[in-house]
């Protein structure tokens, strides 16, 4: 049998076409670059189970079609950023009594641009092209990426319809912080949440009862050290549901979890709490706000420590460039990455209708000493705002770094190790890492320590502002 007697093939172009008998586990990218060029171009059709060139069946049993599809969507996953959108289903036929099946994965034009491959920490570009895929040229890339005009993931029209009903979490949201007043239909629509049809905005979808996708996921973890290196986990939790169930979590997770402490007064005492609450708060609602929605696989991570808390939130700080390490958090600006959901918040009264709300941390901990002051800082892939534990006495100014393992260096010093520790889980500067080996900042200790590691791969290198900062590079030093 051939795929024709099942499809009607003949209105499909060859570009927007192809077969594969069975998914190569030895050759990955051999197979998902026609996701990503299918989605770079114009959309199309992936069929697994047909031999490619002749259009004949293959087919697999209904348990093999659902162990392909998992390792499909498992590879899709894991190595194209951000993921395209595709339909995959079962196309059932018989042949000499048996039942066999079929895959077919339509893939869609992605409206945001270019779709990335990345493998072996490598990232490339794919375009499909007369019916083959490569890699794109330049020109095609700077096309891609006008073409994308930045979209945002949350104001993007959905096909799913608004029904009032399955909001109940988010309007009695907006009551608890509007003294009881009721969110309107028509105020949802001033905000973009619906169009003029009736059809909800994706960002709309991430508020709805019950949502289970993995992009609100938030993961909650608590450790009984210092770092994530070394130490022991004491508690992990994962967590799927709406983001307004997902900032209940993250906030009862911690409330919990955290320490408290008495400070005797003339006439009292006073409690102190390990995390002030509206500084808890402001924290969990920036992290929604101003994760990146396109980055599937990822969730908001919750790390609690011996001596602070860490909130991270998937791709970069939204403002042009990385951030190191910086204390002046009310003067950092953020333009906003998600519209609609940035909107809904702010309506909600959660959330500054300008600004980050950074400026109510700094004043929860004014009377707090150097140690206990919290700071943000932006990589590639996330930001952290970290807010120090109040009830720890020695604060967080100087924290170690995991135990780490590598290649010794080429002209290496005995410093490298604390270097690479120190640098590991977020950029340093050369100042810092001075300090942290009590040593002077001088030219001797950035040329033989510092740019030798730089040199060698073991140390990554940028200008920010002005500075430069040092980041450990995971690829060619591990955790031991």
């Amino acid at each position: 049998m051939y795929l024709e007697q099942l499809v009607d093939i003949s209105t499909m172009e060859d570009l927007n076409m192809e077969c594969k008998a069975r998914l190569n586990r030895n050759d990955i990218v051999g197979w998902i670059k026609t996701v990503a060029g299918f989605a770079n171009a114009e959309g199309g059709s992936l069929f697994i189970g047909v031999e490619d060139k002749t259009n004949k069946l293959i087919g697999f049993s209904r348990k093999d079609a659902d162990n392909e599809r998992n390792y499909f969507n498992n590879q899709v996953n894991e190595h194209v950023f951000p993921r395209p959108v595709s339909r995959v289903s079962f196309i059932r036929y018989e042949k000499n009594g048996r039942e066999l099946y079929v895959i077919r994965v339509d893939v869609k034009e992605s409206v945001v641009k270019p779709i990335i491959v990345k493998f072996n920490n490598v990232p490339s570009i794919y375009m499909r092209r007369d019916g083959f895929t490569n890699g794109a040229t330049y020109e095609e890339i700077i096309q891609m990426s006008i073409k994308s005009g930045n979209t945002q993931f949350d104001v993007l029209e959905s096909d799913e319809p608004y029904v009032r009903e399955e909001f109940t979490g988010l309007l009695a949201f907006y009551e608890e912080h509007n003294d009881g007043a009721k969110l309107t239909d028509k105020a949802l629509m001033s905000l973009g949440f619906f169009s003029s049809d009736y059809k909800l905005k994706n960002g709309a979808i991430l508020f709805r009862d019950g949502y289970q996708d993995s992009k609100a996921e938030v993961q909650c973890s608590v450790f009984s050290g210092f770092n994530k290196g070394s130490e022991r986990i004491v508690t992990v939790n994962r967590f799927k549901g709406s983001l307004i169930s997902s900032i209940g979590y993250m906030m009862e997770f911690v409330k919990q979890r955290m320490n408290h402490t008495f400070v005797k007064l003339a006439t009292s005492r006073v409690t102190i709490d390990a995390f002030p609450e509206r500084a808890l708060f402001e924290g969990v609602v920036n992290a929604v706000a101003h994760r990146d929605y396109f980055l599937d696989g990822t969730q908001i991570q919750v790390d609690m420590f011996k001596n602070r808390l860490e909130i991270s939130s998937p791709g970069s700080f939204y403002q042009g460039e990385k951030m190191g390490k910086t204390y002046d958090l009310s003067r950092v600006i953020s333009k906003r990455r998600n519209e609609l959901v940035c909107g809904i918040l702010v309506k909600c009264n959660v959330m500054e209708a300008a600004g980050t709300g950074f400026d109510k941390i700094v004043q929860e901990y004014s009377d707090a000493d150097e140690g206990h002051k919290p700071y943000i800082y932006s990589t590639s892939d996330h930001f952290t705002l970290v807010l120090p534990d109040l009830t720890y006495a020695e604060g967080i100014a100087m924290e170690e770094g995991p135990a780490v393992e590598f290649v010794p260096v080429q002209n290496g010093t005995d410093h490298d190790e604390k270097v690479l520790s120190f640098c590991y889980n977020g950029a340093r500067k050369a100042s810092e890492i001075a300090e942290y080996l009590e040593m002077s900042d001088s030219s001797y200790f950035r040329k033989k320590v510092l740019e030798n590691l730089v040199e060698h791969g073991y140390l990554e290198k940028e200008k920010v502002a002005g500075a430069s900062y040092f980041k450990t590079n995971r690829d060619m030093v591990g955790l031991v």
